[in-house]
């Protein structure tokens, strides 16, 4: 009904996200929607617009104006004039408290950096449902903590029969969140919008199947707005091969995201860059001539090779070094997994109201 509704007074619905509409007037001014069930949050360029819109909706529905967004499913905001802080430090006290780890002591790292789990780790068996618990709320926490991207999904890989070490795990997990809650996702202003993208990955970083992992991030000027990380469906023969894979995964988020920009009224510069510290997965994609060496890998990664010669994708070598990609990849140490988290975009800020 809402649907049929925001459609029948002027807006488009974003054919890469079913979620989101958008209405342009004939001034140019812009007024963007995303729509959840039956809440929703709306940004404007015109206050004339905004008020409008308001109005027909109230006259519509049974709505209540909740003003200037503050806190949306679990997510606050922090709206000011050099930009917006989001941060989840309401949901990370009470997550913490329901497990009773309000009072553990802090961690500077989600993980260890030697750790193999296996689904035959030793230990006891666990209730799964105690487990899926946890992590399911986890999984919420990662909407405004990539920090903790890859040692939650790789946790999230024992949910069906869990062991005491992996609880070990979730555990230590628990402990740096309890240390970072003061850690927000801080996105300027910026009269230009640039998209980079990040791509890396780990060679049969999984113990069972020997599977790796694809990761990437995307970065809308110096705060991260996107990330990923997921094991792969295929075993890969090499590093070449999986870091391939990885990048194609990573440019499918490319256009999708680029269509998405697009779609909502912004201009974004052709070729988007994606960023990989593999010099080996860049040649196939840019010379047939490496085409031996990748014959066996399945068609559907070769759409890499196909949007990097419409010039859609700009695929640049990255040092490892700088790679922000990695701290969705693997265990770090301390300095490293410290300064790839502030590539993010992550600040501390002195003072955060929790949402009531």
């Amino acid at each position: 009904m809402i649907d049929s509704f925001l459609q029948a007074t002027g807006f488009k619905k974003c054919a890469s996200n079913h979620g989101l509409y958008v209405k342009t007037n004939d001034y140019g001014d812009l007024l963007i929607l995303c729509l959840y069930v039956d809440d929703m949050i709306f940004i404007g360029s015109s206050l004339k617009m905004v008020g409008d819109f308001k109005h027909i909706m109230m006259k519509e529905f049974e709505m209540t104006d909740l003003d200037l967004m503050f806190y949306f499913l679990g997510i606050e905001v922090i709206q000011g004039d050099d930009g917006i802080f989001i941060h989840q430090r309401k949901f990370a006290a009470e997550f913490l408290k329901k497990f009773k780890k309000e009072d553990s002591n802090p961690v500077k790292t989600p993980i260890e950096t030697e750790i193999k789990l296996t689904k035959e780790a030793d230990g006891r068996t666990l209730d799964a449902t105690y487990f899926k618990e946890i992590v399911g709320s986890l999984r919420y926490l990662m909407c405004t903590k990539p920090d903790i991207c890859y040692v939650v999904g790789l946790v999230s890989r024992y949910m069906e029969s869990p062991r005491q070490v992996h609880l070990q795990y979730v555990k230590r997990i628990m402990r740096y969140i309890k240390g970072t809650t003061i850690f927000c996702l801080f996105y300027s202003s910026y009269k230009k919008i640039k998209i980079i993208g990040y791509s890396d990955s780990d060679w049969g970083g999984d113990s069972d199947e020997r599977k790796s992992a694809s990761d990437n991030c995307f970065m809308i000027g110096k705060t991260v707005c996107l990330w990923s990380s997921k094991k792969q469906s295929i075993v890969a023969l090499s590093t070449c091969e999986n870091e391939y894979v990885a990048a194609a995964t990573s440019v499918c988020q490319s256009v999708w995201l680029s269509n998405i920009m697009t779609q909502i009224g912004f201009n974004l510069d052709v070729p988007i860059k994606n960023c990989i510290d593999n010099v080996s997965a860049i040649n196939p994609a840019k010379n047939l001539v490496f085409h031996q060496r990748g014959k066996h890998i399945d068609i559907r990664y070769h759409f890499l090779r196909d949007q990097v010669g419409k010039n859609m994708i700009k695929l640049e070598y990255f040092r490892s070094e700088d790679q922000i990609a990695d701290i969705l990849t693997k265990p770090l140490k301390i300095d490293v997994f410290i300064k790839l988290r502030d590539l993010l975009g992550m600040k501390v800020i002195d003072v955060i109201p929790i949402a009531t």
